[in-house]
């Protein structure tokens, strides 16, 4: 029997589609079935729309911004449970969700590199990390045959563990972070102080702090430690999807020498 005729024959895997066979499939896929038309991939575009629209008013609209930009956010929190409740989970729908997410705190973060000139290499420093560890996180996961970026095992890491099988925690952690950096971004806008006493709070300098802050600075004080937190879990996420990258690596070569041996 000829290689090919072998090849032929065998199963082909769902996780292994030829990349032409793939563009033919979703090219002729019809109405009933046509992924690009998921309600939740639906929502994921209404997402993209309403951060273009918020970058398109953030520089001279910060209610139009922060209303469009809150709303996008929150929608991340609603097309997972669409995709579950539909059976209309996707590959597709989990990359565009992620690099939706990716794309608009960036943006926002360029913004706040120029309103905030002295902490600019800060927030480049998150849009770096950020884009890095996701990307190498979601690297892993190919690399490891997982069907999921967000199937990580406690064995691998408890903290991400806790973070991506967590629903409470992954909602909490990324809109804390996110309304951190918005906070930031209606600052500039705002200064109108809190009017509250905060001097029966006995923390030292804490109540005469919290005196002169407005609205969106106490915001941004109180969701600090959270976006703290979050770019703890970006480093953890990268260190160790830089250890399972190597690890592949390490089993690879020790099989090439193997067959390099048999031969």
């Amino acid at each position: 029997m000829s290689q090919t005729n072998s090849r032929s024959r065998r199963p082909k895997s769902i996780s292994h589609v030829d990349a032409k066979e793939a563009v033919d499939l979703a090219t002729a896929q019809n109405y009933s079935e046509n992924v690009f038309l998921f309600a939740p991939n639906l929502i994921g575009y209404t997402r993209v729309i309403l951060a273009a629209v918020s970058l398109h008013f953030m520089s001279y609209h910060p209610i139009a911004c922060t209303i469009s930009y809150s709303v996008s956010c929150l929608l991340d929190a609603v097309d997972g449970q669409v995709a579950r409740a539909r059976g209309e989970t996707s590959k597709f729908g989990a990359v565009l969700d992620m690099v939706t997410d990716r794309c608009t705190t960036s943006c926002l973060l360029c913004y706040l590199a120029i309103a905030y000139p002295t902490w600019a290499i800060l927030f480049q420093f998150l849009i770096a990390l950020d884009f890095s560890s996701h990307y190498m996180h979601m690297y892993s996961s190919l690399a490891t045959g997982s069907a999921s970026h967000k199937k990580v095992t406690s064995d691998v890491s408890r903290i991400l563990w806790l973070y991506y099988n967590d629903p409470r925690t992954l909602f909490l952690v990324c809109a804390g972070n996110e309304l951190f950096f918005v906070a930031l971004y209606v600052a500039k806008w705002t200064a109108t102080p809190v009017p509250m006493d905060f001097s029966w709070i006995w923390v030292p300098y804490f109540g005469h702090f919290m005196a002169h802050l407005t609205y969106a600075e106490a915001v941004a004080a109180l969701t600090a430690p959270v976006c703290l937190l979050k770019n703890i879990i970006n480093v953890v996420q990268l260190w160790k999807a830089s250890k399972i990258l190597v690890g592949v690596d390490l089993a690879e070569r020790a099989e090439a020498r193997k067959k390099m041996k048999a031969m």
